[in-house]
């Protein structure tokens, strides 16, 4: 199963050329995982902040395959490709446009790496392809 949204591309995405400037499609990539974690997990950065909780990216591999423009409407997809013990991989794409892997970590809140919640582990492995 994967999740999917549309991000249009906005002048703010583009540089002077009318073309995503990349580390904005990282910024979309996290947008997706952000999202996902809203739509499909239902918890949100937010909650996991305020229980003193965190997901930082660890890693992040973007493969640039073709330019998008302003105007332009990407439909993007993920979907869990692994499921470490407190890591969790997402391959993320937007059409032809690019393909990322996004590795993040589960934190508590002693900034260590912790197990995956339960409730949390049960959505990611129904996203895991």
């Amino acid at each position: 199963m994967s999740y999917s949204r549309i991000i249009p591309i906005e002048f703010c995405h583009c540089d002077p050329a009318g073309i995503v400037f990349y580390p904005r499609y990282a910024e979309m990539v996290n947008s997706m995982v952000e999202n996902f974690f809203i739509d499909e997990v239902e918890y949100p950065f937010a909650r996991m902040m305020a229980a003193g909780q965190g997901m930082p990216t660890v890693r992040l591999e973007i493969d640039f395959r073709k330019p998008s423009r302003l105007g332009d409407r990407l439909e993007w997809q993920l979907r869990v490709e692994h499921i470490g013990r407190s890591s969790v991989r997402f391959l993320v794409n937007a059409g032809d446009r690019l393909e990322a892997r996004s590795t993040v970590v589960w934190m508590d809140r002693d900034f260590t790496p912790s197990p995956w919640p339960d409730h949390i582990r049960q959505t990611l492995e129904a996203h895991h392809a």
